[in-house]
């Protein structure tokens, strides 16, 4: 077992209800996401030593597979090499969080404003879906489900980006995707963020692009902050 990881569900190669695999590089792709899962619900700690033999067996994977997902995630940042002896987990510092917050913000800002012009344009669905990610975090906090209600927070932004209607918007937030809901995880989850995420819902649902995008850049500033804070320390 990989260092500061504790029991998961295996992913398979191949059974009832899995993934219909379609070569080394759908494998490869279902490690990768398995690899990610892990260290976003701390299975893998930050820090912990990833050694690709073990991953391989609880993954019930073939060893070529995760090298090659551990070389992927090696490649996006969230692992790193270590000399001789295998790949670990990145510890988040500082500059990283404010990296990925500078990057962030303008992108979720666009985003809403483009999703509440989209409303105005006629768009029915992507509010549904929006509604419904709301729920499912306020759910998950009612039940102190800490996984489940950020993979619901990280849903909403996903589902307001498809919204924008702009793909390029769309592949350059996939890239950022993991980290932010690595960064979510790691953090507290105040209420007053399931607060801020109505109120975005409300101005996206009137079609109000500038006050969509006033909602939204608060809302991301806080939670930089948030994330400062529950990280480092800072007020």
């Amino acid at each position: 077992m990989a260092d500061g990881s504790g029991a998961g569900p295996a992913v398979r190669d191949s059974g009832p209800g899995a993934p219909a695999a379609t070569g080394p590089a759908s494998l490869s792709a279902r490690a990768r996401e398995a690899v990610l899962q892990r260290i976003v619900d701390r299975r893998y700690a930050q820090g912990a030593r990833l050694v690709e033999r073990e991953v391989a067996e609880e993954l019930s994977m073939s060893r070529v597979p995760v090298r090659e997902a551990l070389r992927a995630l090696v490649a996006e940042g969230l692992l790193e090499l270590l000399p001789h002896s295998g790949v670990r987990v990145r510890r988040l510092e500082y500059t990283d969080v404010e990296h990925l917050y500078e990057v962030w913000e303008p992108l979720a800002v666009q985003a809403s404003r483009l999703a509440a012009r989209a409303v105005a344009a006629g768009d029915t669905r992507g509010p549904a879906g929006l509604r419904a990610t709301l729920g499912q975090a306020e759910s998950a906090a009612a039940s102190d489900e800490g996984t489940r209600e950020v993979a619901a927070h990280t849903a909403f932004h996903d589902g307001v980006v498809a919204m924008s209607g702009n793909p390029l918007l769309v592949r350059t937030m996939e890239q950022l995707s993991w980290q932010l809901r690595l960064l979510f995880g790691m953090r507290e989850e105040p209420a007053h963020m399931r607060a801020q995420h109505a109120e975005m819902y409300r101005h996206i649902c009137a079609g109000d692009a500038e006050a969509a995008a006033a909602s939204t850049l608060l809302h991301v500033r806080d939670s930089r902050a948030v994330a400062l804070r529950s990280l480092f320390g800072d007020a």
